[in-house]
C-alpha cells in the first residue's frame, strides 16, 4: 500500500449525533390490531413513520408531527414504547465527504383518532394499514419489527405500552 494511501485511509471520518421520534400508529379492528407502515418515494422499503426532532422540540411532539406529516393521520393517546440507535455513513450530496451518523430514534405507540392517509407529504410515496401479522412481515428494518412486536405484545394485553 502507498505511503499517501495509508494515511488517507486513517483519517478520522467526521461523526455526526442525531436525535428523531417516530410513531407506531395501531388501531383496534374487528379482525385484531392494525399498524401504520410508509413506503418512503422512490424505496421498496416499507418503514415506521418518523423524523427528525426540531429545536425546542419534545421527542411526543416531533413523533406526533411526523406521524402527521408522513400519514396524513392524528393521534390520541401517545405512550412512550422504545428506542432504535444505528450508525450509517453519508453524503449530504454528490461528491461531499462522508460523514458518521449515530442516529437515536424514540418511538411512540400511537392511537388511531382520524385522518386521511392519501393528506400524507411528498417525501412518501404509499400509506398502508396492515394486520399486525402482515405489519411484522413486511417492515424492511429488524429494529422497526421488534418494536411492533413489542407494541403487539403490549396491546394484546390491553395494557399501556409503558408498563
Amino acid at each position: 500500500m502507498a505511503r499517501g494511501t495509508k494515511a488517507a485511509s486513517r483519517r478520522k471520518i467526521p461523526v455526526r449525533h442525531e436525535v428523531s421520534a417516530g410513531g407506531i400508529v395501531y388501531r383496534r379492528a374487528p379482525s385484531g390490531l392494525e399498524f401504520v407502515l410508509i413506503r418512503p418515494k422512490g424505496a421498496h422499503t416499507w418503514a415506521l413513520p418518523k423524523g427528525h426532532v426540531e429545536k425546542n422540540e419534545s421527542s411526543r411532539d416531533a413523533a406526533v408531527r411526523e406521524v402527521r406529516e408522513e400519514t396524513g393521520l392524528e393521534v390520541g393517546a401517545v405512550e412512550p414504547l422504545g428506542d432504535v440507535s444505528y450508525i450509517f455513513s453519508w453524503r449530504d450530496q454528490p461528491g461531499a465527504q462522508l460523514v458518521r451518523i449515530f442516529k437515536r430514534v424514540h418511538f411512540f405507540a400511537m392511537e388511531f383518532a382520524g385522518g386521511d392517509p392519501s393528506n400524507h407529504d411528498a417525501e412518501i410515496d404509499e400509506v398502508g394499514w396492515f394486520p399486525a401479522a402482515e405489519a411484522l412481515s413486511r417492515a424492511t428494518y429488524k429494529d422497526e419489527r421488534n418494536l411492533i412486536e413489542k407494541a403487539i405484545a403490549v396491546l394484546s394485553k390491553g395494557s399501556s405500552p409503558r408498563t
